[in-house]
């Protein structure tokens, strides 16, 4: 189970940048799609609003490696 664990854990900063990249293109895929179905401003609202997440969980996931290889040291 350890192995597998491993697998999926954010060990670096690098690996953290890969996902938030992945993150942010599913976001603003999602927030296209928004903008289709809600045209005006409702759907603007609903792109920033997919675009602001990505800023907060990227950030938490920076901080969060920061201080695992903190801890670590």
């Amino acid at each position: 189970m350890k192995t597998i664990r491993s697998l999926f854990t954010i060990k670096t900063k690098f690996e953290a940048f890969l996902a938030i990249y992945a993150v942010a293109l599913g976001a603003t895929a999602r927030g296209v799609h928004y903008l289709r179905d809600y045209p005006g401003f409702g759907g603007q609202l609903l792109f920033l609003a997919c675009c602001s997440a990505v800023m907060v969980v990227g950030g938490l996931m920076i901080d969060g490696v920061e201080l695992k290889q903190a801890y670590k040291a």
